[in-house]
């Protein structure tokens, strides 16, 4: 993976979460995505998601009760065909999105967390 089109994918990711245009940031995505996250676990009840409507689901539930998610890029790491999206949520808290690519997309991602906050995205109910 080329650094510059991982700081460019990267880049994008982040403007279209901050804008909360989830359409933007779906299409980063193939249509079946597996993605696994303790946050989707709080919302919707199952830590692995599968497939990008599913995804979508999840993560409009996650826009609803975060309205004011916001996230501040600390670091990007690149692999072969992985990237590792490291940042700072609204909370502060630290968090690590490990993403699998088929191409220029997406096929498996991973939201990873750090420390034993048991609300770590600040999700309202």
């Amino acid at each position: 993976m080329d650094t510059s089109w991982a700081r460019k994918f990267t880049e994008d990711w982040v403007t279209a979460w901050n804008a909360h245009d989830l359409e933007s940031v779906l299409a980063h995505f193939t249509d079946d995505v597996v993605f696994t996250s303790p946050v989707a676990a709080q919302l919707v009840d199952t830590a692995v998601i599968r497939g990008k409507d599913a995804l979508r689901a999840y993560w409009r539930e996650g826009l609803r009760r975060i309205p004011d998610l916001r996230f501040e890029v600390v670091g990007v790491y690149s692999g072969v065909d992985m990237l590792v999206i490291n940042y700072r949520n609204q909370k502060g808290g630290l968090v690590s999105e490990v993403l699998r690519f088929d191409g220029p997309l997406v096929r498996e991602g991973h939201g990873t967390y750090l420390g034993e906050d048991s609300n770590p995205a600040g999700a309202t109910s």
